[in-house]
């Protein structure tokens, strides 16, 4: 049910999509067959190459780089490690199309994997410039839970026609194909659990950042990518232009999601995939559900112990994703959601820290999201605000430090959208009030926040009406361009 402000009543995202797919016909559930399933699942196609299908419908790019440095070998019965190639020879070349089949060029487009400090981690990158035009801004985009930057190929061709402005797309740590390092949780308290968990992404994007020698930059994240969008913004201030959130997770306050029991730290993320003994507790979800969950045991485990089962197992959920998009484009789809979801768990397994069962955060942004640029500068220990702790999260924070100026923030959503768009309207008017308050007490203060909705769009606003989503994201990016100039 819609309001007249044109938001949506508050439900558990889970129940949204059951109630959606109590709608359709049982026989289509899954609708790829068990032979056409048994044949994907022995074809074993590497997330390079399906990544690189995926890729080849950009437009004007039909044969886009591809690193293969990770994700280039077929996944183990097991699962891949997502072992890193150091071989030159996985390394891509950059490739520019010519002015015949580049109107909007000339274009670089760049497949790289930039290795971070630690073992076994870096992240996989897919990049596009504009060839004799000085870098003038940066966008980033980061994809939601267990998916990759080949999401957003709808993207990538009209965004980069922005003159000054270069594109990079992310796959998170620990998935698409970004390394797999074991994802481990050594806190022992509520609170420690989640600040763990999210810093082990947004330390990663921070190293990134200080590897490309990136100063500032505009972040555009969708779902869970938006949720650690703002877990950067408020641990590493200072290097946002712009916040766009995309249909962000974690945004409304759940009263059992905060207080809801978390797993127990485990030792390896091999651990995860072993359920535990004894009986969940009563929770107003399906018991399968929440036991599945306290175990920590992700949908992509499922996926993996299927075998040939699994292909057919995600059809269920990528013939319905993507039934709007040509077939060959839904077809390469699947194929590459296939490929990333066999990978051996790692990143995904953060997502019981983050969220409880119902998709509802355990640390909901609405308490945090009003710090979003307003945070002392300089590296904190984890993504609170400054305001939620007086004396700083840090010793080195000290009240007469310089603070952000704040930062525009934009909230994405589809207009039938399964995330709370109403948690959307009232996390814009905390960051207005903010920004009032801020104002009669500094000074100026740039942290605006607005909520927009994309016509025709679900939860993928960025694939399911990407002509709007497109134009409304060059919008943005020459409101950066004009803020800068007035500055």
């Amino acid at each position: 049910m819609a309001n007249s402000s044109g938001e949506q009543s508050q439900q558990s995202p889970l129940a949204s999509q059951r109630a959606k797919e109590a709608n359709q016909p049982r026989a289509g559930w899954f609708p790829l067959g068990y032979k056409e399933g048994f044949n994907q699942w022995w074809a074993g196609l590497s997330p390079a190459v399906t990544e690189h299908k995926v890729l080849s419908f950009i437009p004007h790019l039909q044969n886009p780089p591809t690193q293969t440095e990770t994700g280039s070998e077929p996944p183990t019965p097991s699962g891949s490690l997502m072992e890193i190639h150091d071989d030159a020879a996985h390394k891509a070349a950059p490739v520019s199309p010519d002015s015949n089949t580049d109107p909007y060029g000339p274009r670089q487009w760049n497949s790289n994997l930039v290795k971070l400090a630690g073992k076994n981690r870096a992240l996989n990158e897919f990049s596009v410039e504009r060839i004799g035009e000085e870098v003038e801004n940066n966008l980033v985009m980061l994809h939601g839970y267990g998916a990759g930057l080949g999401f957003f190929y709808k993207n990538f061709e009209a965004l980069s026609r922005a003159p000054g402005w270069k594109l990079y797309a992310l796959d998170l740590l620990g998935m698409g194909r970004s390394s797999r390092p074991p994802f481990r949780i050594h806190a022992k308290d509520h609170q420690g659990k989640i600040t763990e968990a999210e810093n082990w992404f947004v330390d990663a994007l921070e190293d990134w950042r200080v590897q490309k020698n990136i100063d500032k930059f505009t972040l555009l994240g969708h779902s869970l990518g938006g949720y650690l969008a703002v877990a950067y913004a408020l641990k590493y201030p200072g290097h946002l232009n712009k916040l766009i959130l995309a249909s962000p997770v974690g945004i409304p306050e759940d009263p059992y999601a905060v207080s809801a029991e978390m797993p127990d730290p485990e030792d390896s993320t091999m651990a995860n995939e072993r359920a535990k003994d004894g009986k969940p507790p009563r929770k107003p979800l399906p018991k399968w559900l929440t036991y599945l969950w306290d175990a920590n045991i992700s949908p992509f485990s499922l996926v993996r112990w299927s075998g040939p089962l699994g292909p057919r197992l995600v059809s269920g959920w990528t013939s319905r994703r993507f039934a709007h998009l040509p077939p060959e484009e839904a077809q390469a789809l699947h194929d590459y959601s296939y490929s990333l979801f066999r990978q051996r768990g790692s990143g995904e397994y953060a997502l019981a820290y983050i969220l409880a069962p119902g998709a509802f955060a355990r640390s909901p942004l609405i308490r945090r999201i009003h710090g979003v640029g307003r945070q002392y500068l300089g590296v904190h220990s984890g993504p609170i605000p400054d305001s939620n702790n007086p004396t700083g999260i840090d010793s080195g924070v000290v009240a007469d430090r310089p603070r952000e100026n704040g930062i525009p923030v934009v909230l994405m959503y589809g207009d039938h959208d399964w995330m709370d768009t109403k948690a959307g309207y009232a996390a814009a008017e905390k960051i207005n009030e903010e920004r009032k308050k801020v104002s009669r007490e500094k000074g100026k203060d740039s942290g605006e926040a607005k909520v927009v909705i994309i016509r025709n769009a679900g939860h993928h606003v960025y694939l399911d009406g990407w002509e709007e989503f497109n134009e409304v994201m060059r919008g943005e990016m020459s409101g950066v361009e004009k803020a800068q100039k007035m500055r």
